[in-house]
């Protein structure tokens, strides 16, 4: 088998990019509750300083926490007319004699 000693073309050579403050403050918030615990995993994410995200931060005032809405499950009762059977057959294995 040929040793492969040229690298790929650059096409194919994934590109890093860090992720913007944003993202990297809403997965620190998935991450924890403190305030300075989400700076700082943000700031390492980032590779920048804790003092820009904290600035970053205030300005995009994620301090509120963002309500979600909750799915609301259908209630009603089924009736016979709209159940259907379940038939469950049972397939034996195949055995192989020699």
């Amino acid at each position: 088998m040929p040793v492969r000693t040229k690298l790929p073309p650059r096409i194919l050579r994934p590109r890093h990019e860090p992720p913007t403050i944003r993202e990297a403050l809403e997965a620190a918030a998935g991450l924890t509750d403190e305030v300075a615990d989400q700076i700082a995993i943000a700031a390492s994410l980032m590779g920048c300083s804790e003092e820009e995200v904290r600035q970053e931060r205030s300005k995009l005032d994620l301090a509120k926490p963002q309500v979600r809405p909750r799915l609301r499950l259908a209630t009603g009762t089924v009736t016979s007319s709209t159940r259907r059977p379940v038939i469950v057959e049972r397939v034996r294995p195949r055995f192989v004699m020699r």
